[in-house]
Formats: structure tokens, sequence, C-alpha cells
């Protein structure tokens, strides 16, 4: 796919107040810890992530959303009618219906003739929704949409720190692992055709990018109802055979990423920088080798936001933007890899 009028405007992002280290959760985990003689530190040793951030306990994912949303629409200073399509991409939903995007519409005043709907992808659902937006952008369907997500951890985690106790084996953690590299956070992306917004607005062009996929891995992570399908009465679990989804993940962002290579025809040096999906230290360090990239290249949130799902890579691109990480010029990838497996690499032109 290759875009010539398609730009990211701006961004908008919300961190919840509270701050989860990871010494909290392994106090949590001192039943288990103490029966198979693992020391403080390990968890931390293993991911990587210090701290992570969960909201209030009362609250919805439409909301932190929406103010991420305000966030980005203030910034570009583009009126919200403007907007032609608002997308809700979260792994985590305010229900089953209606989409959680009507309520995060409602909340911004979105007008009444866009596109308001919800995509989910896994980790990669704000991607899948920025390329849904650019494709309406490239064909002359709308000037701007609004791609929102919001992410939650608390409760998937707390779940799993009990499973944890209660099980009390190596082979149980080893699957629940990634569970407890879970954060939480929500995120903007404003799209639009380069014609809207504060004349002062630096927009960065999206110029297009390659989407690969390996659906034959489908059940190596898995977050749902412990029985199969609709049930009427069961636990939500997540489960993650973490080692296989790194190994499949791994071959296919190599073959995803030589596609966007050949495709805009980059040369060595290129990308200039790397904004990634955020899991933990050894998942970042395997993919920077498996694809012969430079580790100064990227720019990292796991150590204080941990995994926050589809928020991971939009937020990380908007912290290293507002840190000065991405310069004007500069050719940045925006890649990950998501449950299912599902592969992106996007390349942007700062």
């Amino acid at each position: 796919m290759k875009y010539s009028k398609v730009y990211i405007t701006s961004f908008g992002y919300e961190l919840p107040a509270h701050i989860i280290t990871t010494a909290q959760i392994e106090a949590k985990l001192k039943p288990f810890f103490d029966t198979v003689g693992f020391a403080p530190g390990q968890l931390e040793a293993l991911t990587g992530i210090r701290e992570r951030r969960y909201w209030e306990k009362d609250h919805t994912l439409a909301e932190h959303a929406a103010v991420a949303g305000q966030r980005a629409i203030d910034e570009a200073g583009i009126h919200p009618h403007d907007i032609g399509a608002l997308v809700y991409c979260g792994v985590c939903q305010d229900g089953f219906e209606p989409a959680t995007s009507c309520a995060v519409a409602h909340r911004l005043d979105i007008g009444t003739s866009a596109h308001v709907y919800d995509v989910k992808s896994a980790c990669l659902g704000m991607v899948t929704g920025m390329v849904q937006v650019a494709n309406e952008i490239q064909l002359g369907n709308i000037k701007a949409g609004l791609v929102v997500s919001c992410e939650t951890a608390r409760q998937i985690v707390d779940a799993t720190i009990r499973d944890i106790n209660t099980h009390k084996t190596l082979d149980f953690y080893k699957e629940a692992l990634a569970t407890m590299t879970g954060g939480s956070g929500a995120a903007a992306v404003l799209l639009t055709d380069g014609s809207l917004g504060d004349a002062s607005i630096k927009h960065h062009a999206l110029k297009g990018g390659v989407v690969k996929n390996a659906v034959q891995h489908h059940d190596l992570c898995f977050w749902g109802f412990e029985q199969k399908g609709m049930p009427t009465d069961a636990k939500v679990i997540m489960r993650t055979r973490a080692n296989q989804v790194l190994e499949n993940g791994l071959v296919l962002a190599t073959r995803t990423f030589q596609a966007l290579k050949k495709e805009f025809n980059l040369p060595d040096d290129k990308p200039d920088k790397v904004i990634g999906h955020q899991v933990g230290a050894i998942h970042h360090q395997r993919f920077y080798a498996a694809l012969g990239l430079d580790m100064a290249k990227d720019f990292s949130t796991f150590p204080f936001l941990g995994n926050v799902g589809s928020v991971s890579l939009p937020i990380t691109a908007a912290i290293a933007d507002e840190r000065g990480f991405l310069q004007p010029g500069d050719f940045v990838a925006f890649m990950g890899v998501g449950s299912g497996l599902n592969c992106y690499v996007l390349g942007v032109e700062w």
C-alpha cells in the first residue's frame, strides 16, 4: 500500500495516575515465589519492566479514549465536525455492544455524517485503524479521521496473579508470564489529507506500508472466556505461549520488514528511526537482532509503561516526538506483530 496525500497531523494520549511497580506485583506473587524458590527481582529481570499504570477501578474506556482524542483534535486545531471517521481500536471494550466508538464520538461531538465503528486486531488494532482511515483519505472519501484506543490491565493481571498463586507450578507461570507485562493507557492519532488544521502544524507524511500474516499461529495467545465460545458461566483468562509467539513473530516480522524495504526501495541505512510495539526487553532485543537494525534507532517506553496493547505503538511515537527523538526528514518505521499472528510495517516521513 502506498499513499500520496495522507498525513499524521497530531497525537493525543492519557496516562493513568496509579503507578504499579514490578516489585509490587512480585510481592503479590510471594506464595508462588516461595514455593519455587524465586528471589525478588526475577520478574523485572525477565521483562525489563520497572512499572506500569492502572486506571481507577470505576471508569470507562470511552472516557479516557475521548480525552486522548480531544488532545489530538486540540493540537491540530480542527473542528470535530471535520472528522469523517472515528475508529476505536482497543483489545479492551466497554461491552459487546454498542461499539465503544459511539460513546467516544458522542463525547467529542463528532458530526452525524462520520463513519463511527470499532476495529479489533489484538495489539495491532490502532495500526489497523490507521490503515483503514488512510485508505479512505487516499480515496478522497474523507479529509480527516481519528483513531483512538484505551487499554486496561488491572483486572486481568490481578486475576492471573490469583491463578499463579493457586497453581504454583513453573509450567503454568510460563503461560501466564506475558500477562504480567500488561499496562494501561489511552492514545489517539489524527490522520488528515494535510488541508486541515493550524497552519503551524508539521504534518508527517504516511507513505504507506506492508502487511503480512501467519494466521496458522492464531492459537498461541488467548484472552477471553475460560471455556470456548460465549459460555454463560466462565471466568476471563489470558494465556500465552510466549516463546512460540516470539519465535514465529520474528519470522513474520523479518518477512514483512524485507517486503517494506523492497516496496519503498530503502537503502541499507534506512529507516532512520523505529517505533515498535512494546512488549519487553527480550522481545525488543531479539527483534532488532533479527532485523539487523541498530538499537540506537529505537525509542522504548516498556520500562515505565509495560505492554499497553494496541496503545503501545502510537503512545510511544507520541512520547518520542515530544522528546525530540523523531526529527524532521527522518524515515520512521512503525512496526508491530500482534496475536493472530499479524504484522504491519508502516513508513512515515517525519
